[in-house]
């Protein structure tokens, strides 16, 4: 996922599309990545961009809005006891019924604090509105409170709240904000379409199935060939293939991290990259997760991918991940950035990324004969600001 500035490339004919004005693709291709018996759920999406003008570069992320489930609105809605048809003002300034506002323009998914201080000035004195006060009171209680919970979980716990109006109940909402992924295609190689590589989200909290908002709805509720998916792209000042396609590269990608780096070698293939190109993917067992296998194995069968490196978490009594193969290979990874070779890492900033990062530092240390002082600049320095040769898409 990006964090860089938004834009959308397009030429000076077409709209220019963007958070505020997206583009409504069409799902065209959906199919699960992980096999049965995984404990994982990761799709692949092709959306289709005919006829928008909208265009990408590997490294580049897509930004979709996601809607609610609509068994979730109607559960809320009839919490809330109003008549799902009553007209509302969006957030976009327009009208529409209540249901379908609820559906498309607020984060129903996932309560926010706001509400739990509205809940305060319209539940009467008693053994509810302590409660509700107890949390109100703790901030580190409130936090935890509000993570775990929708907003039917709350409105069936605080059953004696009422709210006033439809409009009143969403004045408490946070409107949908966009999704970004990373985009798992080169455009060169899939004219019009743009490729998605999604873990769905799922979980069960309070005694309820939850699920991502973004994640969900692609997985379980978008429909095929109808133009309704809101989307944009949003352009990376970064994360980029080298300019220098003799330039080794080395993409560290594990889970649904390994999106852009599809991307990153199908370009390379087509631009007929002489450089060579190093991949680290992670995940938890080999017979159930190893996502785009025949095009990993594929692309080595051919020559392009010189080398591969496997850590699957699971399949044996200790646990191996990425930074592991990183430090097994240490010699090697070494010779290649001293050879002026790129990395790259994708995916979980709070684990992963730290993990992978203190490993470099790790190689540097012992395969660079440095001091830690030295190996940790040479890392945080000199290979990510000077050189820029250490590229993160992180999340």
């Amino acid at each position: 996922m990006s964090t860089s500035t938004e834009s959308s490339i397009h030429s000076p004919s077409t709209p220019v599309y963007s958070r505020k004005n997206p583009f409504l693709a069409d799902l065209v291709k959906h199919e699960r990545l992980t096999r049965p018996g995984s404990l994982k759920d990761t799709r692949h999406f092709v959306l289709r961009l005919a006829g928008s003008g909208v265009a990408y570069t590997p490294g580049d992320s897509l930004g979709t809005f996601g809607r609610n489930p609509p068994q979730v609105v109607d559960e809320l809605v009839s919490w809330l006891e109003f008549d799902p048809n009553t007209p509302v003002k969006t957030p976009r300034g327009g009208v529409a019924t209540f249901r379908e506002t609820l559906m498309h323009d607020y984060t129903v998914n996932r309560a926010n604090r706001k509400v739990i201080g509205g809940l305060s000035e319209r539940i009467p004195q008693g053994e509810q509105r302590n409660r509700l006060m107890e949390i109100l009171d703790n901030d580190e209680l409130l936090c935890s409170y509000v993570h775990t919970r929708d907003y039917v979980d709350i409105l069936r716990e605080f059953d004696e709240v009422s709210f006033e109006s439809a409009e009143a109940f969403l004045s408490q909402l946070t409107p949908i904000v966009p999704r970004l992924y990373s985009i798992a295609s080169s455009l060169q190689a899939h004219p019009n379409e743009v490729h998605l590589c999604v873990a769905v989200v799922r979980y069960d909290t309070h005694g309820r199935p939850k699920k991502g908002l973004a994640s969900g709805f692609l997985a379980d509720h978008a429909d095929m060939f109808v133009k309704n998916i809101p989307i944009y792209v949003q352009e990376s000042r970064t994360f980029r293939l080298p300019k220098d396609a003799s330039k080794d590269i080395i993409m560290c990608g594990p889970g649904a991290g390994i999106a852009p780096f599809r991307a990153f070698l199908e370009q390379r293939v087509i631009d007929g990259a002489t450089g060579r190109n190093w991949l680290l993917f992670g995940e938890q067992h080999r017979g159930t997760d190893f996502l785009y296998e025949s095009e990993w194995l594929g692309y080595q069968k051919q020559g392009k991918l010189h080398r591969f490196d496997v850590a699957f978490s699971r399949d044996q009594d200790h646990k191996v991940y990425v930074q592991h193969r990183m430090l097994e290979q240490g010699k090697e990874l070494w010779a290649w950035l001293q050879n002026g070779a790129y990395f790259y890492v994708c995916g979980d900033a709070k684990h992963m990324a730290k993990d992978v990062h203190q490993a470099l530092i790790q190689i540097a240390q012992k395969e660079g004969g440095m001091s830690p002082e030295n190996a940790a600049e040479y890392v945080n320095v000199t290979l990510m600001r000077t050189e820029r040769r250490y590229l993160r898409d992180v999340y």
